[in-house]
């Protein structure tokens, strides 16, 4: 599942810690200058009005989107997080060895920051670098980070990084390393995930990249299906976030969660198909929607090892190692250019 975008907020002050016996070294930075909200609007207009309707993954990630996500990764459907925690757990110490000393460690779509909290006492790096773009679910993971590990210098930092990369520029290229977990390079198609990954290998960083593999159809829409419906809620609460920005007018009661696996494109889809007859207004547009029609809102691409390990050869990096959980349902890469 994705990681979203930026969105232009007033000024915040800094983080600090909550500890009287710590002076946090926090900032909360966007190393590029925030979009207007014009450029935003209109993207987001011409996926909902475009002949198949989409909107990027990067809005189901709000507040409440963050949190569900969150609860996702609980249920026994949603395997990934489990498998990808057994992979980290039992490969801690063979990972510490494979990258050396890392100075920095930087972690895409960081989240609640747990996943990178588990590799802390292997790495030992002096600095953390989350980068997400939930910047108030952010912030409440750094505050429970600081009082946890004082010692440890945080960097959070808000940004897209789908079309690549960008970190500030005190941060020095050697010992870094790159941390995306939870398979989350998935939501973005190859030429995209290419990019993502150039944009890696160009900061002359090495990764540790937690993927997703091909298995059956059944285990790969339950995930996306699950019986609570938290899924469905974690999609249908997108609607309500494209209101908060378009102005329109979506109803979540006119729509229901729809995951499917596209065997042909290797990818689980989520969808909102509409249950009735709907016409969706905002400022100077409308859509009506016909009864079955779907707005897309999410890719999920699954990949076998060779494929993968290609895509980072394509991407510039040149050492590639890879450990799986005992199933071989997901596997951890770490490359070095």
């Amino acid at each position: 599942m994705a990681h979203p975008q930026k969105h232009p907020q007033q000024a915040r002050p800094p983080l600090v810690s909550t500890s009287a016996s710590h002076t946090a070294r926090l900032r909360l930075i966007d190393p590029g200058q925030p979009p207007s909200k014009s450029p935003e609007h209109l993207a987001l207009q011409a996926g909902l009005l475009a002949p198949a309707a989409h909107v990027d993954p990067k809005y189901l990630y709000d507040a409440l989107g963050s949190t569900l996500f969150s609860a996702i990764t609980l249920l026994p459907e949603y395997y990934p997080t489990r498998c990808e925690a057994e992979i980290l757990a039992e490969q801690s110490q063979a990972i510490a060895a494979r990258t050396g000393p890392v100075r920095t460690l930087i972690d895409l779509g960081a989240g609640d920051c747990a996943k990178a909290e588990k590799l802390l006492p292997a790495l030992q790096p002096q600095c953390y670098m989350p980068v997400d773009i939930s910047t108030d679910y952010l912030r409440q993971a750094v505050q429970r980070l600081t009082r946890s590990h004082p010692d440890l210098e945080i960097v959070p930092i808000e940004q897209d990084f789908s079309g690549g990369l960008r970190l500030p520029a005190f941060t020095a290229p050697q010992d870094r390393l790159v941390f995306f977990p939870g398979s989350s390079i998935g939501n973005l198609d190859r030429q995209r995930a290419l990019a993502l990954l150039r944009s890696m290998a160009q900061l002359g960083a090495q990764a540790l990249i937690g993927v997703d593999r091909i298995k059956p159809r059944d285990i790969l829409e339950q995930a996306y299906d699950d019986a609570l419906h938290l899924t469905a809620a974690f999609n249908l609460n997108l609607l309500r976030h494209v209101n908060q920005i378009l102005q329109s007018n979506f109803d979540a009661r006119d729509w229901e969660h729809l995951a499917r696996y596209d065997a042909a494109k290797q990818r689980v889809e989520m969808h909102l198909r509409a249950v009735r007859e709907v016409q969706v207004q905002w400022p100077g547009e409308r859509r009506q929607f016909q009864p079955d029609e779907t707005i897309h809102t999410e890719s999920s691409y699954k990949y076998s090892t060779e494929d993968f390990q290609a895509l980072l050869h394509e991407a510039g990096f040149s050492e590639v190692q890879h450990w799986s959980d005992a199933r071989d349902w997901f596997t951890v890469y770490h490359a070095r250019v």
